[in-house]
């Protein structure tokens, strides 16, 4: 499974960059807010410190503004994905952009309909957003199994990313039914590590060496 961290914060990105951690990033509009750069400028940054695909989101409503929008957000760097809204004109924009070799992210994506419409216009991901389901009581996970049984059905090529993951156990959750890619804060992925009864081991293992009156440096 391929991590893409949720984020437009430079630092905490370079940290789980450092560790392998990172195939990816995804941005959007309120992630830039809440980063306080501009839009160009951090995405070029985080382009530059990441290998892997870099989502970028149009803001455009219309395909038209859209699809040039998409077009400039695709000169800062090779390996910018487009991120569109999962709407007509989103769709139109999708199709646009794939057929001149651009990677395209589709966004807020809550029905397996909608998925496969994303695939067949040529999306390179598709997002659908768990944690946004869950708040209204429907299962996220199902819908993410539901895209990942048509793909397979019928051998699309489009990569599920499941965005709106707000605990570990979404991340767990994601695996075991088969999602390529999952996107997720800084804080959830750093949260992976921790369990415990790791944390009580360790003490443990601490407290015995202390007795030991060993170094080894």
């Amino acid at each position: 499974m391929k991590f893409f961290v949720d984020t437009a914060e430079i630092d905490a990105i370079a940290e789980l960059n450092d560790l392998g951690m990172v195939d990816g990033v995804t941005t959007n509009p309120s992630l830039i807010l809440k980063s306080g750069r501009d839009i160009l400028e951090v995405t070029k940054e985080i382009c530059n410190l990441v290998d892997g695909p870099v989502s970028a989101e149009v803001v455009a409503t219309e395909a038209d503004e859209m699809i040039a929008e998409g077009r400039k957000l695709a000169k800062i760097a090779p390996n910018i994905a487009v991120k569109v809204p999962l709407t007509w004109a989103g769709l139109k924009t999708c199709k646009a952009l794939s057929d001149e070799g651009q990677m395209v992210n589709v966004t807020l994506c809550f029905s397996a309909n909608q998925a496969l419409l994303a695939a067949k216009a040529g999306a390179t991901f598709i997002s659908p957003f768990i944690g946004r389901l869950d708040d209204v009581n429907l299962d996220g996970m199902d819908l993410i199994a539901d895209i990942r049984q048509i793909y397979d059905n019928y051998g699309f090529e489009t990569e599920i990313l499941a965005a709106s993951i707000r605990t570990v156990n979404h991340v767990t959750d994601s695996a075991l039914v088969g999602a390529d890619v999952i996107t997720a804060p800084p804080a959830v992925i750093k949260k992976l590590a921790d369990h415990p009864l790791t944390d009580k081991g360790l003490e443990t293992f601490l407290a015995d060496w202390a007795k030991t009156g060993q170094k080894i440096l």
